[in-house]
């Protein structure tokens, strides 16, 4: 296997000659696991460490190798250990506000060219839920396409009327009804996936994101879990894993999300809510702040039932929260860098125990 057909290409070669050293190789992350990270440099996979001089040397926590990267690797010990030296630019990065924390930020996949949102028609699906996962694809300047799966629970009819609600909501995105079922649909999603690009399945549990892999896949190479009463169910998924497919393709499954909670977002509100921010431009005052103003474009549109008032409200909550977010990643970056410079030094000491005694640690 060539690196090319890891999704190595002319843009990423320019700044591997920039920041690559004469004795350093090329590799993709494809998974990471704590202190761990998996790479393929085209022969197979195998485990690198994070240089210590690089780490100390990031000022933010989005300066961390995640899945998906491309990094400089130098071998140690006859390519047994590798270390990490250098994370290359990314064309698109994906990340989120963690859930249950106030200071945590998690990077989801980079260089991700589509990404697949996977909602249930029959009861998970919610436009102001797609709104979010809008703004967190769009703000990673990452291509989506939604998939709503179980059709197969619903009638056509019931499916077309969600299908009219997206549009009627203002927003831009390519639909693909699906059932894991009656396959119908499937060969739909086939055609999408590519070779050589990258994908990634974003979604709550129990959408049928595992029985869509193992559809992708060809085989029942992932455990699904026995669906609730209601059709939920919970995915198996626990890690962020970059696995290649047989015609070629790059997909990221992911753990389900129970809670989507947007980072620091500009570019992905105003491609999400592209309506509003041209309806805002109308305004009589530059500074509208869209409440009781004369002449403000935004109420009259809701008034003339152009605009739907929850798209609305969905959009002023997001954009309250990236706002909050943004006041705080310099904070959080530091006591991020602090708290993940303890566990690297933690990790060398293990690891280095472990190569002078591995008899210790072996079960």
């Amino acid at each position: 296997m060539k690196l090319r057909d890891l999704g190595l290409d002319s843009w990423f070669e320019k700044h591997v000659q920039a920041l690559c050293g004469p004795e350093q190789s090329i590799a993709r992350v494809v998974a990471v696991d704590r202190d761990r990270f998996v790479v393929h440099d085209g022969s197979g996979e195998f485990s690198a460490e994070l240089l210590g001089k690089f780490f100390y040397g990031a000022e933010r926590a989005t300066e961390f190798p995640c899945v998906g990267d491309w990094v400089c690797l130098e071998h140690h010990d006859s390519d047994q250990f590798s270390s990490i030296h250098a994370v290359l630019p990314r064309k698109t990065l994906m990340k989120r506000k963690a859930s249950g924390y106030d200071d945590e930020f998690q990077l989801l996949a980079a260089n991700v060219d589509t990404a697949l949102i996977v909602m249930a028609c029959d009861y998970d699906f919610h436009v102001r839920k797609l709104e979010r996962f809008l703004v967190l694809v769009n703000e990673g300047k990452v291509e989506p396409v939604l998939i709503l799966t179980k059709t197969d629970l619903m009638d056509f009819e019931d499916i077309e009327d969600l299908i009219d609600d997206i549009t009627e909501a203002g927003l831009q995105v390519k639909v693909l009804p699906l059932s894991n079922v009656t396959g119908e649909g499937l060969s739909a999603v086939q055609a999408l996936i590519k070779p050589r690009e990258t994908y990634c399945m974003l979604g709550s549990s129990g959408v049928g994101k595992t029985s869509l892999m193992n559809q992708l896949v060809g085989t029942n190479r992932f455990e699904t879990q026995v669906v609730s009463a209601n059709g939920e169910g919970r995915h198996t998924t626990v890690r962020r894993h970059l696995m290649l497919l047989d015609n070629g393709a790059m997909l990221v499954d992911m753990p389900g999300i129970r809670e989507l909670a947007v980072a620091e977002v500009s570019e992905g509100i105003e491609e999400s809510f592209e309506d509003i921010i041209q309806l805002a431009m109308s305004c009589r005052f530059s500074n509208c702040t869209h409440g009781n103003e004369d002449g403000c474009a935004i109420n009259e549109a809701i008034e003339n039932d152009e605009l739907d008032i929850d798209h609305f409200d969905n959009y002023l909550k997001i954009q309250k929260e990236s706002s909050h977010n943004n006041k705080k990643h310099i904070a959080i970056d530091k006591r991020k860098k602090g708290k993940n410079a303890s566990r690297l030094a933690e990790s060398k000491t293990r690891n280095k125990r472990m190569r002078l005694n591995p008899s210790d640690y072996e079960s």
